[in-house]
């Protein structure tokens, strides 16, 4: 017996293809706006250098500031990268120790197994105390007859009862009855 599918492969087909569709449009709007926040920030960090009119000194001087200011943004850089490789080979080293401590091989199934409540004492304790222990030893025992004399006596219809109790006759009867337990 083989389940019909819910939806058509045809029409999957189109949905998966309408899918991609959007996708591909919302990445290359990503794009673009990743694009303009780039422009903003560079328009903001780095204004456009005006060169013109500046004479031999000055251009040094603006190439020296320049080259400073690189190497100021190399240097983060730098450190940045330093402190991502620590910690990718940290994250490995961490990813290690995770599957040395599970293990490499798969956990059995646990199965139940009948264990006598000596066997688990045995096995809590160790074999040096050998402690017998009987659970039923310290039970109550109740005999049969005690439990059949706190049964009603009666397994009727309760329907009948209602009906008997009802109205000023079962009122006395129930009168009756609880005078006759007091005497």
């Amino acid at each position: 017996f083989q389940r019909k599918p819910k939806i058509s492969a045809s029409r999957k087909l189109m949905l998966k293809s309408l899918m991609v569709a959007k996708a591909k449009e919302e990445l290359e709007q990503e794009i673009l706006i990743k694009e303009e926040e780039k422009q903003k920030y560079l328009a903001e960090r780095a204004p456009p250098l005006n060169t013109s009119g500046l004479n031999l000194q000055q251009l040094q001087d603006l190439c020296r500031e320049l080259h400073e200011k690189v190497d100021v943004v190399d240097e983060e850089r730098y450190d940045i990268e330093a402190k991502v490789m620590l910690n990718t080979r940290e994250i490995k080293d961490l990813n290690i120790k995770v599957l040395d401590l599970r293990g490499k091989f798969k956990r059995p199934n646990l199965r139940r197994v009948r264990v006598s409540a000596d066997a688990i004492l045995r096995s809590l304790l160790g074999s040096k105390h050998k402690v017998s222990m009987d659970l039923r030893a310290n039970l109550k025992s109740v005999k049969k007859e005690d439990t059949e004399k706190k049964r009603p006596v009666e397994d009727s219809d309760w329907r009948k009862n209602v009906e008997a109790m009802s109205g000023m006759e079962g009122r006395k009867k129930m009168f009756d009855a609880a005078k006759g337990s007091a005497q």
